[in-house]
């Protein structure tokens, strides 16, 4: 009897010593895949960081073709409207090409994550999209009767297009059709042989554009400095007696731009500033004869210089908004007075323009 039971008590004890190795081995797997997937998932979010960080790089300043290369390698004359149409191609190719591509329309990690450059890249497409309209309705025809190019008039349309859109379509490919129609006018503008693409270098050309650029700017330049929020008096009926608005608005209001905002705000200006620094140089070429005749170089290159401070390096990770004489930086209101120098130097610019 007692053999029977310790025999039982032997199969029972080698039974639990195997059911117990089973269970170990078990756990020991069960830890490796934790260890697996752990660091899967550091490596992936690594990889993510990483590209943040590349991605969140805002493209150099690059020079605009202003020369012309013949077929067989010779250098041509300059063609007036040269250094314009391609300041705006190459503008709205880097804003498609830049590391990680267009980023606004992102719905996968880490483009999904990031909102500064989304940001930078309204503030170009605004510049772009104002810059299309105007050698649609005034660069490209002689008087307010002439026939619009057709090229300009669909590229106008494509950079229009909704800038959110993933696809089906993209918004990446109807910008790219954009850019497919302003290089059709391109290459027309420079052939002797057409005579159906134009563009006019004149005084009131300029100051149509750079009237559009003065609103842009100061609506950047008022957001910008109600980073610390003031308060303002209501000056929009001033000096006309007769001025009527739709509803009655209080005498005095607060201005003060969301804290939510504050580095999409400052980022879109310094996306404007980029594109506008490009399409001026251009304009400083296209229009060199309009500027002497005026004595306006000076003003012009002010103006270029105004913005360019715009581009200085960020040694910040964050936009910083300390109040306005406090112990922080606040970037916006740097930012605010480099674009309203510039903004103020443009009004100065169209006046001057204006002149006989």
């Amino acid at each position: 009897m007692f053999t029977r039971i310790r025999q039982r008590w032997q199969s029972a004890s080698q039974s639990l010593i195997q059911e117990g190795k089973e269970i170990g081995a078990d756990l020991t797997e069960g830890r490796t895949w934790l260890k697996v997937a752990f660091w899967v998932v550091l490596a992936y979010f690594l990889v993510m960081i990483a590209l943040s960080v590349h991605w969140s790089s805002e493209p150099e300043m690059r020079p605009i073709a202003g020369t012309e290369i013949a077929a067989d390698g010779t250098e041509k004359p300059y063609t007036t409207g040269v250094a314009t149409t391609s300041a705006i191609i190459e503008v709205a190719t880097m804003l498609l090409d830049k590391p990680g591509g267009y980023l606004t329309n992102d719905i996968a990690p880490p483009g999904v994550w990031l909102d500064n450059i989304p940001a930078w890249e309204y503030g170009v497409l605004v510049q772009v999209r104002d810059l299309a309209r105007v050698m649609r309705e005034s660069y490209s025809r002689s008087q307010s009767q002439s026939v619009e190019d057709p090229a300009l008039k669909d590229a106008e349309a494509q950079f229009n297009f909704n800038r959110n859109s993933w696809v089906l379509p993209s918004t990446e490919d109807e910008y790219r059709r954009g850019i497919a129609y302003l290089e059709d006018y391109r290459r027309r503008l420079v052939d002797d042989n057409e005579q159906n693409a134009q563009f006019y270098a004149r005084a009131d050309n300029l100051r149509f554009w750079l009237g559009t650029v003065e609103t842009r700017l100061g609506s950047l330049s008022q957001k910008l400095s109600a980073s610390v929020g003031q308060r303002r008096l209501n000056t929009d009926l001033a000096g006309d007696k007769g001025a009527r608005q739709s509803t009655a608005t209080p005498r005095e209001y607060e201005l003060k731009t969301p804290w939510s905002e504050i580095d999409d705000v400052f980022y879109e200006a310094r996306g404007a500033a980029w594109a506008l620094v490009h399409f001026l140089r251009a304009a400083e070429k296209d229009f060199a004869d309009v500027l002497a005749d005026k004595n306006a170089r000076v003003s012009f290159e002010q103006i270029i210089r105004e913005l360019e401070g715009t581009q200085e390096p960020l040694r910040s990770p964050v936009i910083l908004n300390g109040s306005g004489f406090g112990v922080l930086a606040n970037h916006s209101l740097v930012m605010a007075n480099y674009i309203s120098r510039a903004n103020a130097a443009l009004i100065d610019l169209r006046e001057l323009l204006s002149r006989g």
